[in-house]
């Protein structure tokens, strides 16, 4: 059956932020305008991102420097999505994480202690200071059998100039050592993420809409977590691209002035 829904049904949108609301530092011309929309009808959005190397904080001052008042709470990140989802069935767990010590403070200030050695869970998180002898302490922990969390799957971090490998090669690395995948991926495209945001905004699936530019992850979202997704074309995904691919869009758009047009009726 297909799905009557519309935008304006839509109470909270979760908006990928670089080729949906920014191109690297450029702020598309639509985004405001787009924000605006969105406030003035009494819905909300939520900046979301997979990356777990930077908390909240961080993308608040980006966006700033891009123009946008954006506060705290309209920002989520995969690190923070994991550590509610972790604290809600294992509070106070002995944790090993393998991530930046953004992602340390996220987890001890949900109450977790951090360890080295014989932890409850091991968590990798995006890591630029990951070397030899932390990718051999984690392939030691996951040979062992201890429940092992990812914080999302990227294969590649895109930063100025190209990429740098993200996660996801390194799970490829720890699975060829160990022979293990991740007990759970969190971020985009699982569904963990969008669990963790009904959680903490009260908002149920229904009313619910993830925006991005990129079908494997923002548009597979929508299959994966049962949720309406809207796909624009201003960052890396083609009209072409979006028709030979296996994931579909609730709804596509150019860019947000279209999203935002629907919303104007």
């Amino acid at each position: 059956m297909p799905d009557m829904r519309t935008p304006r049904d839509i109470d909270l949108f979760l908006l990928d932020m670089d080729g949906t609301i920014y191109l690297g530092d450029r702020l598309f011309d639509c985004t405001k305008p787009f924000l605006g929309t969105v406030r003035a009808q009494g819905r909300r959005y939520l900046f979301l991102t997979n990356n777990s190397s930077k908390d909240r904080t961080a993308y608040v001052e980006k966006l700033a420097r891009l123009g946008i008042d954006a506060a705290p709470d309209e920002v989520f990140t995969s690190g923070e999505a994991t550590t509610r989802l972790l604290r809600g069935r294992r509070p106070g767990a002995s944790v090993a994480v393998f991530g930046m010590p953004t992602l340390e403070r996220e987890f001890r200030e949900a109450g977790f202690r951090l360890v080295e050695r014989e932890p409850d869970l091991v968590v990798l998180g995006f890591d630029q200071a990951f070397d030899y002898a932390k990718m051999t302490r984690l392939c030691d922990l996951v040979r062992e059998g201890r429940p092992y969390v990812a914080t999302h799957p990227d294969f590649n971090c895109p930063v100025d100039g190209g990429f740098i490998p993200d996660i996801g090669a390194v799970i490829a690395y720890v699975k060829a050592s160990t022979g293990r995948e991740p007990d759970e991926v969190v971020g985009k495209p699982h569904a963990g993420i969008v669990d963790a945001i009904v959680a903490k905004y009260g908002v149920p699936k229904e009313r619910l809409c993830m925006v991005g530019d990129r079908l494997y992850t923002d548009i597979a979202l929508g299959a994966e977590a049962g949720i309406a997704t809207a796909l624009v074309l201003s960052g890396e995904t083609s009209a072409a691209d979006a028709a030979a691919s296996p994931f579909k869009p609730t709804w596509t758009f150019d860019d947000l002035s279209g999203l935002r047009a629907a919303l104007l009726g």
